[in-house]
């Protein structure tokens, strides 16, 4: 039997969840991501962030996230950040219960996501930088349909540190004739 999956914008509710997971995430699941713990914010700092964002109109939003669940239950987030509205943002994908990862999810909850992505950011083009070592979010990005562009050096956010990615991109003419 199927499970239902089903993706949602980001609400008020939803803010304790994504802080929980990076509050509580150990260093070597931080690691692992490309992460390192000193440069996740504090849980004030976080969560005055992520509530900030919900008010602002999403041509001023500087991170728009939607919120994954699975049978109704929250499970996972999928962001995109340095948005360019109307243009590009670069995405990234968490699940945050264990037992939920390497079941496939992942692939049906980023098309959902990509949907809220290019509609209300009007966005052209969407990226992602994955750390090259994490299979996880490089095998997802492949099966969605991401198309690779290259892998080199680079910090690739802001709590990150300098590391091999890879980096994929997907356009909205993509987008809507090969994967909707």
């Amino acid at each position: 039997m199927s499970k239902h999956l089903s993706v949602r914008r980001m609400t008020r509710a939803d803010v304790p969840y994504i802080v929980n997971y990076w509050q509580n995430a150990s260093k070597e699941q931080l690691l692992k991501m490309g992460a390192l713990i000193e440069k996740v914010p504090s849980e004030k700092v976080m969560t005055s962030f992520l509530e900030s964002q919900i008010l602002l109109p999403d041509v001023k939003k500087e991170s728009f996230c939607t919120i994954w669940l699975l049978e109704g239950t929250p499970v996972g987030h999928c962001n995109v950040n340095t948005i360019l509205y109307g243009k590009q943002a670069n995405m990234h994908l968490h699940v945050w219960k264990p037992l939920e990862r390497n079941k496939g999810y992942g692939v049906q909850f980023v098309k959902k996501s990509l949907i809220y992505f290019f509609k209300d950011l009007n966005l052209q083009n969407v990226i992602c930088e994955p750390y090259a070592f994490n299979k996880a979010p490089n095998k997802t990005l492949e099966k969605v349909g991401f198309s690779f562009q290259k892998e080199y050096t680079t910090i690739p956010g802001s709590l990150n540190f300098e590391q091999v990615v890879k980096l994929w991109s997907l356009s909205n003419d993509d987008f809507r004739q090969r994967i909707l």
